[in-house]
């Protein structure tokens, strides 16, 4: 079980997410927090440093994860006594099993939760399983799925930042632009997280605003729906943490600073207040707005 909380530390936006999109799909006032049932994959082909998942457990060992089915762990969300009216889907990378997600949806209508529970989902952009593995009916049966979501995380606002952070190829930092924009065009109802750490905030100011940029060609709108999350050295993180990484967790703040001046200079102060989840996606399934 996880609390997501809104709440953060001063300089950084508050984390909307998921609570208002859930909130909106279920009806709910707003609050501070949502209960949600987490349910991980053990398998990630990313390595960030400040996961706070132990690395141990990414990796597919059969001796400290179980293989369930979505019927299964549906079964086991309803035997719990007052469960949540959310479903997360995490990892590690979920969408290495990117059946999983349309499985939670059927199993979610065989047991008639489909209008009672919202399903979340996370996807660190890493590989193109989604288009790979499901048909095309799958595929749009989970982008109009009612009440589904689905936050995509860029690790890093340039090449640099994004190597650091992933321990992956910096030549990868751009494919996550190009994953975004096929999720876009096939309209599901998507969210953003970008993680700001980085080993040098020597050209914070032209980096970022090409980041905000590569958002913005996507959708105009897509930075409003992005959220920068502050990282913090979480138990599991501590024992990663070297001088690099600590310098690293300093400089983010540099990195939020900027995205708040972007952000002022292309937003209008009404478009800022909006909630997250009514923020028009001009580009959504292929428009163009």
């Amino acid at each position: 079980m996880r609390h997501f909380r809104r709440d953060s530390s001063p300089g950084w936006p508050p984390n909307s997410l998921p609570i208002d999109p859930a909130g909106k799909a279920l009806g709910l006032e707003p609050g501070q927090l949502i209960r949600a049932q987490v349910f991980q994959n053990s398998v990630c082909n990313w390595r960030c440093w400040y996961c706070f998942v132990d690395f141990s457990l990414l990796n597919g060992d059969e001796t400290r994860a179980e293989w369930v089915t979505a019927d299964e762990l549906v079964r086991l969300f309803r035997e719990q006594p007052d469960p949540p009216r959310m479903i997360d889907l995490t990892g590690g990378q979920p969408d290495l099993t990117p059946e999983w997600v349309p499985w939670m949806m059927d199993a979610l209508e065989e047991a008639g939760l489909q209008d009672s529970v919202y399903l979340w989902s996370d996807d660190n952009l890493s590989n193109d399983y989604f288009w790979q593995y499901l048909d095309a009916a799958t595929q749009q049966r989970v982008a109009h799925y009612p009440k589904y979501g689905r936050v995509c995380c860029f690790k890093g606002y340039n090449a640099e930042s994004f190597a650091f952070n992933t321990m992956a190829s910096r030549d990868l930092f751009e494919r996550q632009f190009d994953l975004m924009k096929r999720l876009m065009e096939l309209g599901l109802d998507l969210y953003a997280y970008v993680t700001l750490t980085t080993p040098c905030a020597k050209r914070v100011i032209e980096d970022m605003s090409r980041f905000v940029d590569k958002l913005q060609h996507i959708d105009p709108n897509l930075p409003l729906r992005t959220i920068p999350l502050e990282i913090r050295p979480f138990t599991p993180v501590v024992p990663r943490l070297d001088d690099d990484k600590r310098r690293a967790i300093d400089l983010q703040q540099q990195a939020i600073a900027r995205w708040r001046v972007e952000l002022g200079e292309r937003f209008t102060a009404e478009e800022l207040g909006l909630k997250i989840c009514d923020i028009p996606l001009l580009r959504r399934g292929g428009r163009h707005g």
